[in-house]
């Protein structure tokens, strides 16, 4: 992929953030910062672009920009401890009301980081077995400031919060968004969902997590291989839906790093095959190692046996970062100019709907490029849900 030299910075940046490694900008010649800062904002990987600010070995960072990125991890940090603090009185608060869950994403995957308090924090995802689903649906609907449509059939209900979490966090003024989830579904196809269902036995029949000390709370995870294969179809969901950012993708790459010499790697390619994945995985872990610079040596399933066969999974890799790029993440650069500059029209649902069916259809073509198989496999189910969705006003 043809890059300028703001975005060839910006990955340097990235990736000595990432890894915690030197990096030398002197090859590159008038960089723009602001645009350094635009993409690192745009990708919610702002922490991680600063710690490779902190990295440069060879030139000096102007001082105004090195001060505004700095600013962005001093709030970042804060937010984080807040949000940590939150997490733990919740589920202290739950496990009295007989009520037990595991946290997904988020603050779990942002353990695997060198440094946790600079990762770009999102929502609180907990993972509940049917019985636990329902009491903490009962238990937390009463404290929502704000409750999202439930979707029923996937297990999922969205709330927002203003209870502080009992400890000397006070909280936050807009509330702190707990996911609750009961499934954890793709959307993608039959086989993708067979393979989270066993994961889900797994889970809350074999007993298969690990766990964080988030300060004197014991916070359970996924274990490690589930983990590991959950979050790369949670990127694929938004890939194939919507538009998926860096930092989903960091996190898988910090996620594979951390437990590269414990993983199950016969089950995880096991999985991976079922699910019919094997194609995407291998271009997202060349993406990886091309744009994020993930050792070659330990990423898993990408053996490339051939120089052709290598190109060809560049190529993957680079169309794939073009969506990335494009789309920002979690596809929030997608809005139409004319939504975003009319209110009235922003506001009308059928529009919107039409809007979402336009863009899922030129997604099609996009994703055809770099899948095409798996382009025409998936989007049947991604138009059905989605009309579904329309007719029940979701």
């Amino acid at each position: 992929m043809n890059t300028n030299t703001n975005t060839k910075a910006f990955f340097e940046l990235l990736r000595a953030g990432l890894w915690e490694k030197e990096v030398r900008l002197s090859n590159y010649e008038n960089i723009d910062f602001a645009e350094v800062y635009r993409l690192a904002e745009e990708q919610s990987v702002i922490g991680m672009v600063a710690a490779g600010i902190d990295h440069v070995v060879d030139v000096k960072v102007p001082q105004v920009w090195a001060l505004q990125f700095a600013g962005q991890t001093i709030q970042l940090e804060q937010r984080n401890k807040a949000m940590n603090a939150y997490i733990a009185g919740l589920i202290d608060k739950l496990r009295k009301e007989n009520v037990y869950a595991l946290l997904v994403k988020g603050q779990g995957v942002a353990q695997c980081y060198e440094n946790p308090l600079w990762r770009c924090s999102g929502d609180i995802d907990l993972f509940l077995s049917d019985e636990n689903f329902q009491r903490a649906k009962s238990y937390l609907l009463p404290l929502a400031s704000s409750v999202e449509e439930e979707y029923v059939r996937e297990k999922h209900l969205g709330l927002t919060i203003l209870e502080t979490s009992g400890t000397s966090d006070k909280g936050r003024a807009d509330g702190w968004v707990v996911e609750l989830h009961g499934h954890l579904y793709s959307g993608l196809s039959s086989r993708v969902e067979r393979e989270l269902d066993k994961l889900q036995e797994d889970t809350f029949y074999g007993g298969q997590v690990r766990s964080w000390m988030n300060g004197q709370t014991q916070i359970f995870l996924l274990k490690a291989e589930n983990d590991v294969f959950y979050v790369f179809t949670h990127i694929l969901q938004h890939f194939y839906k919507e538009g998926v950012g860096l930092r989903q993708v960091c996190d898988w790459c910090r996620l594979l790093y951390t437990y590269r010499d414990s993983l199950n790697y016969g089950l995880l390619e096991q999985r991976i095959k079922r699910a019919g994945l094997m194609s995407e995985w291998k271009a997202f872990g060349a993406l990886a190692i091309e744009y994020l610079g993930f050792p070659k040596g330990s990423m898993p399933l990408l053996d490339v046996r051939s120089k052709k066969e290598n190109v060809r999974w560049r190529k993957k890799a680079d169309r794939i970062m073009e969506f990335i790029l494009k789309s920002g993440n979690m596809g929030h650069k997608r809005g139409s100019w004319l939504m975003e500059h009319d209110s009235w029209l922003s506001r009308q649902y059928v529009v919107r709907k039409a809007f979402s069916m336009f863009r899922r259809i030129s997604d099609l073509i996009n994703h055809a490029r770099i899948f095409p198989l798996d382009s025409l496999r998936f989007f049947p189910r991604i138009m059905f849900n989605g009309v579904r969705s329309a007719i029940r006003g979701e």
